[in-house]
């Protein structure tokens, strides 16, 4: 089943660019990659589709090491006119397969300008060094993740509640519809195929097998992302038991009660960040731009997706009875999906947030999320209760250099004049439902720019 993705726009553009480069479209398996792909090419009169997974594919970039020679092999081999390669798309789908073809981008760029190329793969860090030319600068990047809560509302054909969000202030009136929805896509989450099952039978014990499919796939991948035997063995620990450690700062040394060491347990994690399954998220103690991540203290673990953790948690039906979701597993599950959504934007270039952090002698505090805006960071945190419960936003307003803070709460939007509980400091703090994680920046703007103490 498709989806209206939104990253089509970003390839409706790609595709009208004067200087156009190979495209490798980016993110983990399963995400849709290639569905979009497939759903794009209808902008083409012509369409070539390779997957260097099956070997009647990968042979073209076996047998010949020419671009040219390639693509008139495949014009051939497609019955296609030679003459409209400039309305013609060559996807290349799991490029990884052939380090030969990902060498090869450059030249179809050089001697085929013509013709539009995207390729996709899901573990291009682990061939890059088996590469003997990569196409520096010959190719430009995509990148797709999971549906978010936006994309969700479409698959769903909810297109009023769809504008509602799209409007700033959100409406009260919108409040509680896009609570409801927003509960739901929680509990399931963004998967493509998990989400076409329960569009078809609105059944969530229905999904049980697809979260278990998914999850085999990535394990049974480890032996692509791992170098060694004690790598596939660490790795297979950390996707047994990372799910646990959800709700805390991690550890590398002795990671899920095992034996492995640091140097072990941070190589197996950083496969696994660079193929997108679970990644690394570090702190900062940065009270204005640039956010500099703090590599020597502990990072907490960001899941590709928030429903197949609740799966592996075993948290859906539990969810289903809570009229706050951020009561669950320990006030975890909700700011790991409004992380996912704020990743989820970022189609064009790829760097993964932050959360703030300060240690001393009398007390920790620890923000969920920081967001640059012009000249400063906001930090935002994901919490219910009143406003005077928020402590770790309190430090962080005291030390900083200007008045806005953001709380994601269950409640409708408003924005409030308060003064730290310590220093009696004024600041402003705009509340926000926890909906609208994907709108957050373009809220922060507007909170920014229409109010002032």
């Amino acid at each position: 089943m498709y989806f209206n993705r939104q990253i089509i726009y970003n390839l409706k553009q790609w595709k009208v660019k004067s200087n156009r480069k190979p495209l490798v479209l980016r993110g983990a398996r399963q995400v849709g990659k290639t569905t979009v792909v497939k759903e794009f090419a209808k902008e083409y009169t012509q369409f070539i589709s390779l997957n260097l997974e099956r070997p009647e594919d990968i042979k073209y970039f076996k047998i010949y090491d020419n671009a040219k020679t390639i693509i008139d092999a495949l014009f051939v081999a497609n019955n296609l006119k030679t003459n409209k390669k400039q309305n013609t798309l060559l996807f290349i789908d799991e490029i990884q397969e052939s380090p030969e073809a990902i060498a090869l981008l450059r030249y179809f760029y050089e001697d085929v300008p013509k013709l539009h190329v995207i390729a996709a793969g899901s573990l291009l860090e682990h061939v890059m060094d088996r590469v003997k030319s990569f196409p520096v600068g010959r190719i430009e990047y995509l990148h797709l993740h999971p549906l978010n809560f936006a994309e969700y509302l479409q698959a769903k054909k909810q297109i009023a509640a769809l504008d509602q969000l799209q409007t700033i202030p959100v409406p009260q009136f919108a409040h509680t519809p896009l609570m409801k929805l927003f509960h739901e896509y929680a509990i399931i989450g963004g998967m493509p195929e998990v989400l076409g099952l329960y569009l078809k039978t609105s059944n969530l014990a229905d999904l049980s097998s697809v979260y278990e499919s998914i999850w085999l796939t990535y394990k049974d991948d480890v032996e692509k992302y791992a170098n060694n035997a004690t790598e596939r063995r660490v790795i297979k620990h950390i996707l047994a038991t990372a799910h646990l450690y959800l709700d805390q700062r991690i550890k590398f040394e002795n990671f899920g009660k095992s034996n492995y060491r640091s140097r072990e347990v941070g190589e197996a994690l950083r496969n696994l960040d660079d193929a997108k399954i679970i990644q690394l998220i570090y702190p900062t103690t940065d009270l204005s731009p640039p956010i500099k991540p703090n590599l020597k203290k502990a990072p907490k673990l960001q899941f590709l997706d928030t429903g197949l953790v609740n799966y592996d948690l075993k948290l859906q039906a539990e969810m289903l009875s809570l009229t706050d979701l951020n009561a669950a597993f320990r006030g975890a599950i909700i700011p790991h999906l409004i992380i996912q959504e704020i990743i989820s934007l970022q189609t064009t270039s790829y760097k993964k947030p932050n959360f703030w952090v300060r240690n001393s002698a009398q007390a920790s505090s620890e923000v969920d999320l920081i967001l640059t805006h012009k000249s400063m960071l906001i930090p935002i945190e994901v919490k219910a209760g009143k406003e005077g419960t928020l402590r770790s936003l309190h430090q962080f307003v005291e030390r900083g250099e200007h008045p806005y803070a953001v709380r994601l709460y269950a409640g409708i939007f408003k924005i409030e004049k308060h003064y730290t509980p310590q220093a009696k400091k004024p600041y402003l703090l705009m509340n926000l439902p926890y909906y609208l994680g994907t709108k957050l920046r373009e809220y922060i703007s507007y909170f920014v720019d229409e109010y002032t103490l």
